[in-house]
């Protein structure tokens, strides 16, 4: 007997505070055994695929079964895996299988007009990966330390960090942060990540040659690290709606983290989020001229979400300091054999270079754009992505706390840099600016492997509010639990 359709074209949907209809393109869509995914945030629905399903509740499962067996697994099984993984990313035999399937990987999303400024996996990306697996083969254990003591008479209560559990991952198409993710093993956790797809063929020989291989070799479970077999975005949807997860952490563009941050919030799942980027720099009067120049080509000679985005300079040091900030771009620019792209807001283009027109780098090809358009206040809040071409906004501000206003009003709330030498300019923008990230030089230091010796899982903004109880750098050995342990000496204590 056939069964009834999950949903009807037409039907009414009460989703939180949102009521939806359901479209005839959905409801079609829709096969025996599917899930359906309602979005409380947005009153959208998702379709969740019954072999996807099924594929994420194995997997989370397998995690689960290798958490317990962490537990009884030695400090030094751990960092062993960790030198394990860092000598098969040096053996150039295993590293060019690697390589063969990113180099696949790149070539197919170069044919789709997608990114590859983040998927290549260089020579300089490999020394990274290698360099985080040994960070933490050196790290200190971050389960079951000490985390405080409280001495009672005839008795002692003992603060101890305890793993955390299962950590979902969602993350964009870099094969570095492979790397990063087994940094949860430090602390006894377990994780199930799902990839970006244009690099699913790279993770595939992550896993194959340098993860699975070193796990096993150092007697963990085989399943401490999961890859999601899968380049739909509903195995994400349907990871972060799985309770078993002790914490979902995803990275990637702006509204897809948004998206499944919300999943996951309504499932009951904590949440870290790593979504839009993009560092700000604000000039003060006393700036330095040579240093000015310096920071900021350092701060755009790649494009990250560390990478400097909008730069605010005083409307009556406009024409000292402008050419200085053109120069320092140009120079980024220069050694990448391009020129960079100015969106010019508040009249600042009346202090650059007349307009001309050059050529872009783009993910779908080289274009003819000009070199510095107007913009408005309320385009602050974009987040360039660029291939080559550095590309930054430039607004003229009336004063620091124009600019700090500016910051707060319009930006996704990430990193600030004031360049000044004037102490009181630098304490102003710490006191004021809601940022997580304060510099006073380039913005490309908001890194944990750089900053922090830490590889980190990602880099949280302000977007949504603060973050309790922990930094906005998000590292492996930073999720954990905290245990209560008493020792009693005291046979008669009560109370």
């Amino acid at each position: 007997m056939p069964t009834e359709p999950l949903l009807q074209a037409g039907d009414l949907v009460a989703i939180g505070r949102h009521r939806t209809r359901v479209t005839a393109e959905f409801a079609s869509s829709l096969e025996e055994g599917d899930q359906v995914l309602a979005l409380s945030g947005s009153g959208e629905l998702r379709r969740l695929p019954k072999h996807i399903v099924e594929l994420v509740d194995i997997s989370v499962g397998r995690a689960v079964s290798a958490f317990e067996q962490l537990s009884s697994a030695s400090d030094q099984a751990i960092n062993q895996f960790f030198e394990l993984a860092a000598a098969a990313l040096l053996d150039d035999a295993v590293f060019a299988r690697v390589q063969t399937s990113n180099l696949a990987d790149v070539e197919s999303a170069r044919t789709r007009g997608r990114s590859t400024t983040r998927l290549l996996l260089t020579d300089s990306m490999r020394h990274d990966m290698v360099s985080a697996l040994t960070m933490w083969r050196d790290a200190p254990m971050s389960r079951n330390t000490m985390v405080s003591r409280i001495q009672h008479t005839g008795w002692t209560v003992d603060e101890m960090s305890a793993p955390l559990g299962v950590l979902g991952f969602v993350f964009e198409g870099r094969p570095n942060v492979f790397a990063d993710a087994t940094g949860v093993l430090k602390g006894g956790n377990t994780v199930v990540f799902r990839i970006g797809s244009d690099a699913l063929g790279t993770a595939h020989a992550m896993m194959n040659h340098v993860i699975c291989p070193s796990l096993l070799a150092s007697g963990l479970p085989e399943d401490a690290v999961v890859l999601l077999d899968s380049p739909e975005h509903a195995a994400g949807w349907a990871l972060f709606s799985d309770s078993r997860l002790s914490l979902a952490v995803a990275r990637g563009s702006g509204d897809a983290v948004a998206e499944l941050g919300s999943i996951a919030q309504q499932s009951g799942i904590p949440v870290s989020l790593h979504g839009t980027g993009g560092a700000w720099m604000i000039v003060g009067e006393s700036a330095d001229i040579n240093r000015l120049c310096f920071v900021v080509t350092h701060s755009v000679d790649r494009k990250v979400c560390n990478t400097l985005n909008v730069i605010c300079v005083q409307s009556s040091l406009a024409k000292i300091q402008l050419p200085i900030v053109m120069n320092g771009l140009e120079s980024a620019a220069q050694s990448r054999g391009v020129r960079p792209r100015i969106h010019a807001v508040n009249g600042a283009e009346r202090f650059l270079p007349p307009a001309s027109t050059i050529q872009v780098r783009r993910a779908e090809g080289i274009q003819n754009e000009l070199q510095i358009t107007t913009a408005n206040e309320t385009s602050l809040g974009t987040e360039y992505e660029w291939e080559e071409n550095p590309e930054c906004a430039i607004v003229l501000v009336d004063s620091i706390a124009h600019a700090v206003k500016l910051f707060n009003d319009h930006s996704p709330q990430f990193i600030v840099s004031i360049v000044s030498q004037d102490a009181a300019e630098r304490e102003l923008v710490w006191t004021s600016v809601n940022a997580p990230f304060v510099g006073d030089g380039f913005t490309r230091w908001v890194d944990g492997q750089f900053s922090l010796l830490r590889p980190e899982l990602g880099l949280s903004n302000w977007e949504y509010g603060r973050l309790f109880g922990r930094s906005g750098i998000l590292s492996g050995d930073s999720a954990f639990s905290v245990r209560l342990r008493v020792q009693q000496s005291d046979p008669e204590l009560h109370r």
